[in-house]
C-alpha cells in the first residue's frame, strides 16, 4: 500500500510541477519572483499564489483512512524558499486555514491546518540561509524532507484518537516525505531558472552597458555639449536595440538619434512634457503610453519611454531618454540599463569637469588608466549594493558609503602630492566593496606604520592593489589574502603590496615594466605608468620591486623618499 501511494503521491504531484512550467511562462509571475525590492503588494499576491497553489494540493490528494495524503507542503515550503519568510507564512495561512476550515480529510484537519503554517514557517527560516546559495533545489529536497517529517510528528501530537493517527503516519509517512521533497526541489529547480535567465539578460545588459560606456569615455570628458551627446546617442543607438535615443540638457535638445528626429531636432527647446517633468522633479520615470510622453508632435511614433536625469554635483543638468515605438513596451532591463548608464555618464561628466587631476598624470597613459578603472568598478560597485539592499540594508548604507568616499577622494585630489593615510582611505573604500561583492573569497589584512608626516603621488597603490585581487585572488577558486604593509627604511618609506595569487611567471616580471613591451598581460599598462612616474619624480633608485612565484603569489614594494 506505501508503495502505490507514492506512486499516486507522485502522479498529483505531475499536476503541480506542470502549473510550476506555466507560471514560470508568466510574464506578470516572473517579474514578481525577479523584483528586486519587493514591495508589500508583490509579496502578498506571491503568497495568494503559493497559497492557492497549496489549496490545489490539497483538493488531489489521495484518501487514505479518514484523511488525505497530498502535496500541499508543495506551494508553501516554494513560496517561503523563493519569496521569504511573509510570502511563507502568506501562503501557510491561506493552505493551512483551508485545510482546517473546510471539511476535508477528517480527523487530522486541525494538525494538518497547524502542521503547514509551521512548515511555512521553517521555510521561511530557511530562506535566508538559500538567497545566495547555487543550486537551490539540492538544499530544498532536505529541507522539504525535514519539513514533511515535522509534519508526522505534528500529527501524532495532535490528532486524536491517537491509535488512528499513528496507524495513519505509518501508511503516509515515507511516500509523503519522499514525493513532497522531490516536489518541493523541482518546483523550487524550475524557478530558479527564472533568476538564472535573468541573470543572462542582465549579464548581456551589463556588457552593453559597459562598451558603452567605454566608447563614451572620450565624448563626456569634454563635457555635455551637442557635439559631445551627439557622438553619444549615436554609439547608444548602434549598440543596442531601441527606437530612438536622446541628450538634453536642461532647456533644449542636444541630439536625437533614430525614430522622430524630423521633430526630435538637435538646438530645439525640449517639447516633451515628461521630460521637463523629470528634470524638475529629478526622479527617473518610465512611460507606458504616448499621451504620457506628451510630445508636441501629434503623430509621433514613439509611444514608450524611460527617462532619466542627467546629474552633476548633485545637480540636474540634462536627461537620457531611451524610447520605443509599442506602447508598454519598456522592460525591467531597459530601466536598469538607463538607469546604469545615466550614472556612468554623470559620474563621466563629473570627472571631466576636474581637470585639475590632469596635473597629476605623467603623460596619457595614465589619464587612459584611471579612466578605465571608474566606469567598470562603478557599474560593479553599484550592482553589488543593490543586491544588498535586498538582505542587509545597514551593509548596503555602509558600501554606498564607502563608494562615495572612493569617488569624493578621487575627484577631489589636488596638488602633485598627497597624504600617504589619505591613498589608505581611498584603497580600504575600495576594498570594502570588492570584499562585499566577492565575499568569503577575498581577505584583506593590514600592517601600517605611522604614516600621518608621509606624502606621495596619488593613484600610485590602488592600481597595484586592483592587480592583486583581479589579476592575483580571483582567478583562484579558493580565493586568496591580499595583505598590505609599510615601514621605514632609513629616508624612504618603504610600502609592499602582497598577495597569496596565482603569481607570475618569473621570465615574465622584467617585460612588465618595460615600456614598450606587449606582453599579452592587461595589467602591465598599469605598472609600467607607475614605475615611470615614480622614477621621473624621484630618480632611478626608486619604481617599483616585483617578486613572484607562479601558483604561490606576487610581492610588489614600492619605496619613495620621506619629505620629498
Amino acid at each position: 500500500m506505501m508503495i502505490e501511494m507514492l506512486f499516486d503521491l507522485i502522479n498529483r504531484l505531475g499536476v503541480i510541477i506542470i502549473l510550476a512550467v506555466i507560471i514560470s511562462k508568466i510574464g506578470i509571475f516572473r517579474r514578481l519572483i525577479i523584483k528586486k525590492n519587493a514591495r508589500l503588494l508583490d509579496k502578498l499576491i506571491l503568497a495568494f499564489i503559493f497559497g492557492l497553489i497549496g489549496i490545489l494540493g490539497t483538493y488531489y490528494g489521495v484518501p487514505v483512512q479518514g484523511a488525505l495524503a497530498n502535496t500541499r507542503v508543495v506551494g508553501v515550503m516554494v513560496g517561503a524558499l523563493l519569496g521569504g519568510p511573509l510570502v511563507g507564512f502568506g501562503a501557510a495561512l491561506i493552505a493551512g486555514g483551508h485545510r482546517f476550515l473546510i471539511d476535508i480529510g477528517g480527523f487530522t484537519a486541525l494538525a494538518c491546518g497547524i502542521s503547514t503554517i509551521v512548515e511555512g514557517i521553517m521555510g521561511g527560516y530557511f530562506y535566508f540561509h538559500l538567497r545566495n546559495k547555487e543550486q537551490k533545489w539540492k538544499y530544498a529536497l532536505l529541507i522539504g524532507m525535514l519539513a514533511e517529517a515535522a509534519q508526522m510528528v505534528i500529527i501524532l501530537l495532535i490528532a486524536r484518537p491517537f491509535t488512528d493517527a499513528l496507524a495513519l503516519v505509518k501508511i503516509i509517512a515515507v511516500p509523503m516525505i519522499i514525493a513532497n521533497s522531490i516536489g518541493i526541489a523541482l518546483f523550487v529547480g524550475i524557478l530558479e531558472n527564472i533568476y538564472k535567465e535573468q541573470e543572462r539578460i542582465a549579464a548581456i545588459q551589463a556588457e552593453k552597458a559597459l562598451k558603452i560606456a567605454n566608447l563614451t569615455l572620450p565624448y563626456f570628458r569634454k563635457g555635455l555639449k551637442e557635439e559631445v551627446a551627439g557622438k553619444v546617442v549615436e554609439i547608444i543607438y548602434q549598440t543596442i536595440d531601441i527606437a530612438a535615443v536622446s541628450i538634453t540638457n536642461e532647456t533644449k535638445i542636444l541630439a536625437h538619434c533614430g525614430l522622430g528626429g524630423e521633430h526630435h531636432r538637435t538646438g530645439e527647446l525640449i517639447g516633451t512634457g515628461a521630460t521637463l517633468g523629470v528634470i524638475k522633479s529629478g526622479e527617473h520615470r518610465v512611460i507606458n503610453k504616448k499621451e504620457e510622453i506628451n510630445c508636441h508632435y501629434q503623430d509621433c511614433p514613439l509611444k514608450a519611454a524611460v527617462i532619466v536625469p542627467l546629474k552633476e554635483q548633485e545637480k540636474i543638468v540634462g536627461a537620457l531618454k531611451l524610447y520605443r515605438e509599442a506602447e508598454h513596451s519598456i522592460s525591467h532591463l531597459d530601466e536598469e540599463l538607463a538607469l546604469g548608464l545615466a550614472q556612468l555618464f554623470s559620474t563621466q561628466i563629473e570627472v571631466g569637469r576636474v581637470e585639475t587631476q590632469e596635473k597629476l598624470l605623467v603623460d596619457a597613459e595614465l589619464r587612459a588608466l584611471q579612466a578605465q578603472i571608474n566606469p567598470h568598478f562603478l557599474f560593479n560597485a553599484i550592482n553589488t549594493i543593490q543586491s544588498f539592499m535586498l538582505f542587509d540594508g545597514k551593509k548596503a548604507k555602509f558600501l554606498l558609503n564607502s563608494l562615495s568616499v572612493l569617488f569624493r577622494k578621487s575627484l577631489s585630489a589636488q596638488g602633485d602630492l598627497i597624504d600617504f593615510e589619505q591613498e589608505i582611505a581611498y584603497i580600504k573604500s575600495y576594498l570594502e566593496i570588492e570584499e562585499a561583492r566577492f565575499g568569503d573569497r577575498l581577505k584583506v589584512e593590514y600592517d601600517l606604520q605611522d604614516g600621518k608626516s608621509i606624502k606621495m603621488p596619488p593613484l600610485i597603490l590602488q592600481p597595484l592593489v586592483e592587480n592583486a585581487v583581479l589579476h592575483g585572488i580571483l582567478p583562484k577558486k579558493e580565493g586568496g589574502v591580499v595583505k598590505i604593509s609599510s615601514s621605514l627604511i632609513g629616508k624612504d618609506y618603504l610600502v609592499t603590496i602582497e598577495d597569496n595569487g596565482t603569481g607570475i611567471d618569473q621570465a615574465k616580471i622584467p617585460m612588465l615594466l618595460e615600456e614598450d613591451h606587449e606582453c599579452g598581460e592587461r595589467k602591465s599598462v598599469g605598472l609600467v605608468n607607475i614605475h615611470k612616474r615614480l622614477i621621473t619624480l624621484y630618480g632611478k633608485n626608486y619604481g617599483m620591486k616585483i617578486e613572484s612565484n607562479q601558483g604561490k603569489g606576487t610581492k610588489v614594494k614600492v619605496r619613495f623618499p620621506i619629505g620629498a
